[in-house]
């Protein structure tokens, strides 16, 4: 594999570290500028809705622009995003700096993806983009741990601008590394949204916002739900984290697994068990070591609906993948953004901090319920084209 997959790797890298690690540093942030913890977690709503809008906006403007040139301006967003939040005397500047930086987020990982997929031969395609989103997973297991450890330990401002220094030296490398490929050919943004009107793919991405934001309705409190409930030390936080990253590499291991050979299904066993699992949180949030256990399940069950979800909406959206994988990806964010709303205003209204598991809980029931419409729908209907690349999610 090229070294020019390494410089896209780590921006991956630098991406989801980001868009993870205040999670585990939301007290502190909290503590910083005197709000409560359901404002804090507007932190994770903002970066949430700038990825919704910047995916589809960031995409368009790639269709004039060289695919090295668009990468190198999405690190330029992310690492300028990320000393902002930093150096924020006040919380609305650092909000700001949130969303700056989730601009980057859906176009570096659509583009990021058919750059990846023509470094190599197109046997090899798959097993290039695979290795580009290997620095989103490795985010969650090695990122953002050290991430909320350096920021425990010296400061969550320190965190942002070492996110900042890893985006850096992302940039130099895909400066350094990539070639240069022209715009593509033909591209008009007003042809591409039109597979937005397939009906499969209004679906799937529905899933997508429900599924996948159940997830977040729950670990987006992780923090103080570990420290207030489960008793769990401020420090316990950290491997915490390690075990909900361990859960999503597993999760992205089984989900890529059976996706191919038994998509639905697949989806209709991960949404039922983790809804099942959400609401067992509930209960095992009071005990140390089923809450731990319990953690890494949500992890795994929520990532494994990532890649029978995308190929889903990819194979229905041959005609547009790049921009059909850019607007999943910010499908996913939305649902993180309106589940870490809805977390916070439970926790508010006074229900506690095991209440945000009972949000996940509704809002992937009615993931699992639009994917029996959906399945439902497609039954007697000629089966989409397989599509000949995977582009992941982040």
């Amino acid at each position: 594999m090229p070294l020019a997959l390494l410089a896209l790797t780590l921006g991956a890298f630098g991406i989801g570290t980001t868009e993870f690690v205040v999670v585990g540093l939301l007290p502190d942030i909290a503590d910083t500028y005197a709000v409560s913890i359901p404002t804090a977690g507007l932190l994770v709503t903002g970066y949430a809705l700038g990825v919704v809008a910047g995916a589809p906006l960031m995409t368009g403007l790639g269709t004039r622009i060289s695919r090295k040139r668009m990468l190198l301006g999405m690190l330029v967003l992310l690492v300028a995003g990320n000393v902002v939040s930093a150096l924020a005397p006040t919380f609305e500047l650092m909000l700001t700096g949130r969303v700056v930086a989730s601009l980057a987020h859906g176009a570096f990982f659509g583009i990021g993806a058919v750059v990846a997929g023509s470094l190599v031969s197109a046997d090899r395609r798959a097993g290039a983009i695979a290795i580009m989103f290997t620095g989103l997973t490795v985010a969650t297991m090695v990122g953002v741990p050290l991430g909320t450890l350096l920021g425990q330990a010296f400061g969550w401002r320190l965190t942002f601008l070492f996110v900042a220094l890893i985006g850096m030296i992302g940039l130099i490398g895909i400066a350094a590394l990539v070639p240069e490929q022209p715009a593509p050919r033909d591209a008009r943004l007003r042809s591409e949204l039109a597979v937005l009107r397939n009906p499969q793919v209004l679906l799937a991405m529905a899933m997508t916002v429900l599924g996948f934001g159940g997830v977040f309705a729950a670990i987006t409190y992780l923090a103080p739900m570990m420290t207030e409930v489960a008793g769990f030390a401020e420090s316990s936080v950290t491997w915490l984290l390690v075990l909900f990253g361990f859960g999503f590499f597993l999760g992205n291991l089984i989900g890529g697994k059976f996706a191919d050979r038994h998509l639905m299904p697949m989806l209709y066993t991960t949404l039922g068990g983790l809804a099942l699992v959400l609401a067992l949180f509930t209960v095992t949030a009071h005990n140390k070591v089923a809450a731990a256990i319990t953690v890494v399940l949500i992890g795994a069950l929520g990532f494994a609906t990532v890649p029978p979800l995308q190929k889903r909406v990819l194979d229905h959206a041959t005609a547009a993948p790049t921009l059909a994988s850019a607007v999943n990806i910010g499908a996913f964010n939305l649902g993180n953004a309106i589940a870490a709303w809805l977390g916070g205003a439970v926790i508010a209204a006074g229900f506690g901090y095991t209440a945000p598991n009972w949000v996940g809980v509704g809002l992937v029931v009615t993931a699992l319920g639009l994917a029996m419409v959906s399945g439902r729908l497609e039954r007697g209907a000629p089966a989409p084209e397989r599509t000949e690349e995977f582009v992941g999610v982040g």
